[in-house]
Formats: C-alpha cells, structure tokens, sequence
C-alpha cells in the first residue's frame, strides 16, 4: 500500500528552530538521494541549507551531474521546471512550495503567445520572418513554443548573443516576457528604440499599426518583473552625489534608463563576480533582488568594501520568499518517508521541444 503523505498543517505553526532541527533530520536520512538548489534570490533562512547556489540555469545543469535521485529547487515554479527538462530521466524534481511562481513569467501565457503569432500572420509570414525568444524565466511550454517554431531561450547573461543567433536566421525576433532584457540586450547590439515597440497581448495586434510591426526589429512583450521595475535612476543619481567615486551594476531586468544610467549591467552571476572582485574599500549600488544585495554585503565586508541596495523600499522575490523553513521541513520529511510530494513534471511532449530551444541557447552560448 502506498505511504500517503503527511499534510502540511502540522508544519505550518513549526518554529523556525525547530524546522530548521527537522530540515536536518530528514537531510541526514536521506544522504546522498537529494540534492538541494537555492537561487541567489532565495531567503536566508533557506539559503544556508544548499547543496548549491547560483543562478535557475546553472543550477539545473549542476544537478544533472549529481547522482541524486531528487533535485529539490528552492526557487520558483519555472526553475524547477527547467530541472526537470535537463535531468535524467530517473531524476525527480521537486518545488517545496507550489505557489512559489513569477509574476514576471506569468505575464505571457502560450494561449497569448499563440494569439499573438496568430495575429501577426495578418502582417507578415511570423515562420518565415520571425524567431520567437523566449527568457528562461518562463513557463515550460513556452519555451516548446519556441522549440517548435524555430525559436530559442535565453538567460541575462547571453540574451545579446541569441539575438545575433536569431538574426542570422530570420529578420524580426519577438522577444517575451521580459521587454526590458529584450529592450537593453537589442541595444546592445545596435537596434534603434523606435525599432522595439511593446506588443501588449490584452489589445488588438499589440496595440500596434501594421507599419510599426513592419518596421520592427525586435517586438517586445509588455513584460517585466515586478522588483526590478522598481528601481529608479534618481536613486543612482543620488548615490553619484554622494560617492561620486562609487560604482553602479544593475541586472538587465531594470528600466532601460536604469541600465544605461549604470557603470554595468549583467546577470546576478556577474553582479557578484564583479563586486567580489572590485578592489578593496571600493563602493557599489547594486540594483537586483535584495536577498542577494544583502548578502553579498555581508561577503564583501571584510575587504572593506561597501554595498548598497538600489532600491529606496524593500524590494525581494515575494513569490521565492514562500519557500519558508517550514515547506522545506515538510517536502523533505515526506521524502525521507518514502512520499514525493509537490513534484515538477512537465509532459513529454512539451519537454522534447523545450529542450531543443534550450540546446539551441547552450549550443550558442
């Protein structure tokens, strides 16, 4: 008879001590069967029982390699969907908290998506004249989407290097969910503002003319992640009146006007490597997710370096930050007892698409 799994209420009044001592138990019980990932967003408290941190793509590439038969992500839905894609087939991958998602990603559905290609067709010929880019902060079956339809997936660290890719193939990109990675990574390489207008998937075409989908390059989502979007360039400005030898890096999800107003702009993988290895005593805004800014802080101390947050109000991953101690606790007491509970599975035929739109993102990077 099978185990049924042990229900979440007992856990949820569990002290944060004591969740920690359960966390603990089960992770001794279970040895070597798990491996845990946590996202540099991820709360502290959960943070410090990793396995291996980093950012959602390095993560899951890492775990592929473990021998672990459960790759527990504490991150959010669409990281450990990604786990599931790039492990082996007897890898399980499990999420502790399955309200833990993205607004950001939520943002472009494939029903839109699908819309919006279809509506493009009005236009112009999208197989033939545009290479779908989804950002891998999205849902598994967009990233088919892509798969299917000739596109790819990018991260923050290479989405200049796949436009170069896609434009090698086709003339237009649509670029989701995010516009403003899209927005600074076309930048990057040279393509005007006018020439990335904003597709809005609630309006009819976009709320574009059919001119202006002709005359784009670059067709942006009306996308965005809700903590980066609030960063502002009157806070770098305020910084660089204060320390005016000070440095600025802002993670590409910011404004374009924050990004441009910055010393650097890169991944939360090269947030840290710059900072760490700036000279000592330096000082740096960082703008991206506050568990990291903190941290990161507190790492660069000793070499007399200072770090401070971007943003003027408290500004963290509101949907990472429910995998709390307690979720983590009871995902693994139920494994120890033999019960997968809250796994990641996408369907087969989502994952054989996927997959190819994010080989085709590896192959290029």
């Amino acid at each position: 008879m099978p185990a049924v799994p042990v229900s979440f209420d007992s856990f949820n009044t569990l002290a944060d001590e004591r969740a920690d001592e359960r966390i603990l138990e089960a992770r001794a019980r279970l040895g070597k069967r798990v491996v845990l990932l946590c996202h540099h967003y991820q709360r502290a408290d959960v943070y410090r029982h990793a396995d291996i941190t980093g950012d959602s793509l390095k993560l899951s590439r890492l775990a592929s390699q473990t021998e672990a038969e459960y790759i527990i992500f504490c991150g959010v839905h669409f990281m450990a969907e990604v786990a599931d894609i790039l492990s082996r087939p007897e890898q399980v991958s499990i999420l502790p908290d399955l309200s833990a998602g993205c607004s950001m990603a939520d943002m472009a559905s494939l029903a839109k998506v699908e819309r919006c290609w279809r509506e493009l067709s009005a236009v112009l010929d999208p197989d033939e004249q545009v290479t779908p880019v989804t950002y891998i902060n999205s849902a598994a079956d967009l990233k088919a989407f892509c798969g299917e339809h000739g596109g790819i997936v990018c991260t923050s660290s290479n989405a200049a290097k796949v436009l170069g890719w896609s434009f090698a193939r086709r003339e237009k990109v649509l670029f989701f969910p995010d516009q403003h990675l899209g927005r600074w990574s076309g930048h990057q390489i040279g393509i005007p503002l006018d020439r990335m207008p904003v597709w809005n998937p609630d309006l009819e075409l976009g709320g574009l003319t059919p001119e202006q989908v002709r005359n784009a390059k670059i067709i942006l989502w009306h996308g965005y992640c809700s903590v980066h979007q609030m960063f502002q360039p009157a806070r770098i400005a305020a910084f660089r009146a204060r320390h005016p030898e000070g440095k600025v890096i802002a993670h590409p999800e910011c404004s374009f006007e924050v990004c441009r107003a910055s010393d650097y702009v890169g991944s939360t993988e090269t947030i840290i490597r710059t900072v760490k290895e700036s000279a000592p005593g330096s000082r740096w805004m960082v703008g991206t997710e506050l568990n990291l800014v903190d941290r990161l802080a507190h790492e660069v101390k000793a070499d007399g370096k200072s770090v401070e947050f971007m943003g003027g109000m408290v500004c963290m991953c509101s949907t990472m930050q429910r995998i709390d101690p307690q979720h983590l606790a009871w995902c693994l007491e139920n494994l120890a007892d033999g019960v997968v509970v809250n796994r990641i599975s996408v369907p087969e035929h989502e994952a054989q698409f996927a997959k190819v739109a994010l080989e085709r993102m590896l192959a290029v990077s």
